[in-house]
């Protein structure tokens, strides 16, 4: 599949007590961590991405711009969905917005830059030297 603006994907998951607030430390009630939506979110936009690089190729998070305008439950299952908006050279930009099985919980935008694994492993260990 060739990546191109307007290709969509979706990821899933149903919230436990290890992706609730509290288990992240993020908040003090037992629903659906803030943390945890916008992982799923840029679990789409990986996914889709990484349906259509070439093999060597994957991408890295480096913006997200998002709110989380409801709280779920435990036992309740929420899906992401991710939307291609742009490509810029190596830049691209993902619509997100996330909903659960009684209406939206969050949107926004998610930005991802593909790269080379290892030079980019490369890079990050040359940080210890």
């Amino acid at each position: 599949m060739e990546l191109k603006v307007g290709l969509i994907h979706e990821a899933s998951i149903t919230v436990e007590d290890s992706n609730t607030a509290i288990a992240y430390g993020s908040g003090g009630v037992r629903v659906f961590a803030t943390p945890a939506m916008i992982g799923l979110m840029e679990k789409a936009a990986l996914e889709l991405a990484d349906q259509c690089l070439p093999e060597g190729q994957t991408t890295v998070g480096t913006e997200v711009n998002v709110k989380h305008t409801a709280a779920t439950p435990v036992g309740m299952k929420v899906v992401a969905r991710a939307e291609l908006i742009e490509i810029d050279g190596r830049r691209l930009v993902f619509k997100v917005d996330a909903s659960d099985e009684a209406g939206p919980i969050g949107s926004g935008t998610h930005e991802r830059f593909i790269i080379n694994p290892e030079k980019f492993l490369q890079k990050v260990e040359s940080k210890k030297a």
